[in-house]
């Protein structure tokens, strides 16, 4: 069975229902590590539904429901829950360092610098070749823009190309990247 993540939380089956929610908390570990923040935001709001959907069919299963008399939680709690979720998640967000800093303080690179660094790491590498993970790791270090390698092997001519799980510095790349030097 192929994995739905667009489909409400209330329209899957109880098979199906299950099924998500083990996986999404299988990878948690690794979207918490190697995705991007859209991608953690997004895991954390399905897994949110999924637990949320869970509880109100199931809630006997879980430890909110165990002790006997178990009872759903009420509308009025479960919203309660969530706006104290939100609101953590404000609070957090609100004391990290504003976007035009890393969290050392250090200004942003703007797009075009970000590309330069990026193609001049494919170019000091052997062959001008790099693992894509490798890539989308310096790429993630280099600028928040969670799209920076797909564009480079998108445009035409495209910079980049991608040769199974390696993603190759073009000649179109090479000439872009004399054109417009990273700075040091």
């Amino acid at each position: 069975m192929t994995e739905r993540p667009g489909i409400p939380a209330r329209e899957l089956s109880d098979e199906e229902l299950e099924r998500q929610g083990v996986h999404a908390h299988a990878t948690r570990h690794w979207v918490f590590l190697h995705g991007t923040a859209e991608q953690f935001r997004t895991h954390t709001e399905r897994m949110l539904e999924l637990e949320q959907e869970y509880l109100r069919r199931h809630p006997q299963r879980t430890w909110q429901g165990s002790g006997g008399d178990a009872v759903a939680p009420s509308r009025d709690d479960r919203i309660r829950d969530l706006v104290q979720t939100f609101s953590r998640a404000m609070t957090a967000l609100l004391d990290e360092e504003p976007a035009t800093a890393d969290g050392n303080g250090v200004p942003r690179r703007d797009p075009a610098e970000a590309q330069a660094a990026l193609l001049q790491h494919f170019a000091a590498a052997p062959d001008g070749r790099l693992h894509k993970l490798e890539a989308h790791q310096i790429a993630r270090q280099l600028s928040p823009d969670s799209h920076l390698v797909a564009r480079l092997y998108r445009q035409d001519p495209p910079l980049l190309a991608a040769e199974r799980d390696m993603r190759v510095l073009t000649d179109a790349g090479r000439d872009w990247l004399a054109r417009h030097p990273a700075p040091a």
